[in-house]
C-alpha cells in the first residue's frame, strides 16, 4: 500500500494488468479543466513498450507477473544515461509523499548534493508526510503557486484530481505516446499495465507511472511465531482464527494493525471472495463493501479482534509505530505494501524470517488476492515551454534507469564509502547516514523509478521466500476493474466516500457497531454519492469494451 501501510504498492515479469485499455466515460462538464471523460475521443496510443535490459535475474520472472528475482546485486554495473539531464544552471521544484522522516536541507545532504550534481540540476525538494498529503494536495489544488513535477501516489482519492491535472499541467502525449517515448528509453521501459493503471484523461497522456508489482497490500508475518503456533499456506479460515488465538499472548499479539491500515480489511475482503474494490461485469458495477463477502469478512475481523489477537492499540497507533512494533517482534504480523519488505528485512536484523501470508480459506469459497493498480502513483509535470517539459521528461528518465546501472544505484543506494559499503557478496549495505539520507525520507523514487526487481541487499534467503509465495499468489489476483477508469463522481466525492467505508470498518471490527448495522453505513456510502459512482463506472467500463 500503502507501499506502505496499505502502500497500496501495487509486475516485472511482463504480463499486463487486466486494467481497460481504452478509458472512456460518461461525465459531463466538471468545473475546472471541463470534462475528464474519455467518451467519445480516441485514445491516445500507449508509450510503446521496449524493455530497458539490466542484470540477468538469479530467479525466473513469469509471464503471469511473477518478478524477477536478484539474490546478490550485479557485479558490473552499465553506464544508463549517456548526459546529464541538465546544464546546471536550470532550478526545479518537485513535491511527493513520504513515509519517512523529511531530509536535511540540500546544503547538509550528501545524497540530495550527489542527486543534483548527477542530473545536472538544483532540485528543491517538498515531501509530504504521509498523514498530510490530503490536506497538502487539496491546498495544492486550489492554490496558483505549484512545483514543476508533482507525484500523485500513494493510493489515495484526491477529490477533484483529474480536474487538476487537466487543467494546471503538461500534455505529455506528444511526448510519450507510441513511438515517441523512445526519446526517453527508460520510461519505454515502463510496462504497458502500468500506463493502463494511471489511465487517461479526456483521452490523452497526462503522466508517467511509477510502476509497481502485482501484489497489493500484502501481510507479512513472524516466520517462526507462526509456524509454533501451527500457520501453514491456505489453511481455513477457522484454523487460521485460531492458530492466531494460540500466537498471542504474553505481550505479543498475532495481528497488527494501526491507524491509517483499519485493520487490513481489504486483504481479508479479497480473501473471502469480494472484488478488488470494484468489479464490473455484464453491465453491472459492485463495489465490495456493498457484497455479502464483505460482510463475512468483517464478521471474520470482528471475531479475531474480540478473541484478542489483534493488536490493542490498532486504531491509535501509526503504521510507522507498528513498523517497530513488528520489528522488535511484540506484533506478530502487519498489513503494509509489498515494497516495504526490504526495509523490514534490514529492521528486523535477522531475529526472524520475514514471509508473507497465502490467503487463508474460508468455508465455501475460492480466495483470491488483491491486484495492484501497476502503479503507486504517477507523476504530473506543471505547464511549461515545451524545452522545459523536455527537461522534466529528462529528469524523470535519468530516475528510471534499470536495475544494474549506475543511475540506479545512486537514487536507491547513494553514494560508495559514505551511504553504503558492499558486503562479501557484493552487495550495497546502508551505513548509518545511508539510513538517514535514504531513498525513503529523499523519495526520488516516487518521482519515477524503474520497473521493480525483487532484491533486498544482504537478504537472499527473503527473497528466495517472496519469489516462492508469489508463484503461489499470483496465479489468485483478483484485478480492480476501475483502475484507469474516470468517474466524475468519484474523482470530487471520492475522498468522503472513502472514509465513509474506513470509518465504518473501524467502528465495526471495534465493536461500536455491529455488522449488522453494515447495510446502513453502506447505504449512505450509496445516498452520497455511491450510486452514481457505480453508474458512470458501468457505462464508461461497456464504452471501453
Amino acid at each position: 500500500m500503502s507501499r506502505r501501510t496499505l502502500l497500496r504498492s501495487i509486475a516485472v515479469g511482463g504480463a499486463a494488468l487486466a486494467a481497460p485499455s481504452v478509458l472512456t466515460a460518461c461525465s459531463t462538464d466538471s468545473g475546472d479543466g471541463g470534462s475528464v471523460s474519455n467518451a467519445g475521443k480516441k485514445g491516445a496510443a500507449w508509450p510503446t513498450y521496449t524493455p530497458a535490459g539490466g542484470a540477468t535475474p538469479d530467479l525466473a520472472p513469469t509471464a503471469e507477473g511473477v518478478q524477477a528475482g536478484y539474490t546478490s546485486y550485479p557485479g558490473k554495473l552499465v553506464k544508463a544515461v549517456a548526459e546529464k539531464p541538465g546544464t546546471g544552471k536550470e532550478k526545479i521544484r518537485v513535491l511527493t509523499i513520504t513515509y519517512g522522516t523529511p531530509p536535511k536541507p540540500a546544503a547538509q545532504n550528501k545524497l540530495w548534493t550527489a542527486i543534483n550534481e548527477a542530473l545536472g540540476v538544483d532540485v528543491e525538494f517538498t515531501v509530504v508526510p504521509d498523514a498530510d498529503f490530503r490536506t497538502k494536495m487539496a491546498t495544492l489544488f486550489a492554490g496558483d503557486d505549484i512545483p514543476d513535477i508533482i507525484n500523485i501516489g500513494g493510493g489515495y482519492v484526491l477529490p477533484r484530481e483529474a480536474q487538476f491535472v487537466k487543467s494546471r499541467c503538461a500534455d505529455l502525449t506528444e511526448y510519450l505516446s507510441g513511438d515517441a517515448v523512445k526519446d526517453y528509453p527508460h520510461l519505454a521501459g515502463i510496462p504497458t499495465y502500468a500506463w493502463q493503471g494511471m489511465g487517461r484523461i479526456s483521452g490523452r497522456i497526462f503522466g508517467v507511472p511509477v510502476e509497481r508489482p502485482k501484489p497489493q497490500d500484502t501481510m507479512f508475518f513472524n516466520g517462526q511465531a507462526f509456524a509454533k503456533a501451527g500457520y501453514k499456506p491456505g489453511m481455513s479460515a477457522d484454523d487460521f482464527a485460531a492458530m492466531a488465538k494460540d500466537a498471542t499472548g504474553g505481550k505479543k499479539w498475532a495481528l497488527g494493525a494501526s491507524m491509517t491500515a483499519y485493520y487490513g480489511f481489504k486483504t481479508h475482503a479479497t480473501w473471502h471472495g469480494a472484488p478488488n474494490e470494484w468489479r464490473i461485469k455484464d453491465g453491472k458495477t459492485t463495489y465490495f463493501a456493498g457484497t455479502d463477502e464483505f460482510k463475512a469478512s468483517l464478521e471474520f475481523m470482528s471475531k479475531l479482534r474480540k478473541q484478542g489477537s489483534y493488536y490493542p492499540e490498532a486504531t491509535s497507533v501509526s503504521q510507522v509505530d507498528l513498523k517497530t512494533q513488528f520489528w522488535n517482534g511484540s506484533v506478530l504480523s502487519m498489513t503494509d505494501g509489498f515494497l516495504s519488505y526490504p526495509g523490514s528485512a534490514a529492521g528486523i536484523k535477522g531475529a526472524f524470517d520475514l514471509d508473507a501470508l497465502v490467503p487463508y480459506t474460508p468455508e465455501g469459497v475460492t480466495p483470491g488476492y488483491q491486484q495492484s493498480r501497476g502503479a503507486f502513483g504517477y507523476t504530473v509535470i506543471k505547464k511549461a515551454s515545451k524545452d522545459r517539459v523536455k527537461l522534466m521528461l529528462r529528469i524523470l528518465n535519468y530516475l528510471a534507469s534499470p536495475f544494474g546501472s549506475e543511475e540506479y544505484e545512486l537514487v536507491h543506494f547513494g553514494l560508495e564509502g559514505t551511504h553504503f559499503k558492499r558486503d562479501k557478496d557484493n552487495n550495497p549495505i546502508a551505513t548509518p547516514l545511508g539510513l538517514v539520507e535514504s531513498k525513503v525520507n529523499l523519495p526520488f523514487v516516487y518521482l519515477s523509478d524503474a520497473p521493480q526487481v525483487l532484491y533486498a541487499p544482504g537478504y537472499a534467503d527473503v527473497i528466495k521466500r517472496l519469489h516462492a509465495w508469489q508463484q503461489k499468489v499470483v496465479p489468485m489476483m483478483v484485478p480492480n476493474d476501475s483502475w484507469g477508469l474516470q468517474s466524475d463522481t468519484y474523482n470530487k466525492q471520492g475522498a468522503t466516500l472513502t472514509q465513509i467505508i474506513q470509518d465504518g470498518v473501524t467502528a465495526v471490527v471495534s465493536g461500536r457497531q455491529k455488522v449488522s448495522d453494515w447495510d446502513g453505513i453502506y447505504k449512505k456510502w450509496l445516498s452520497q454519492g455511491g450510486k452514481q459512482a457505480l453508474e458512470e463506472y458501468a457505462k464508461e467500463y461497456e464504452a471501453a469494451h
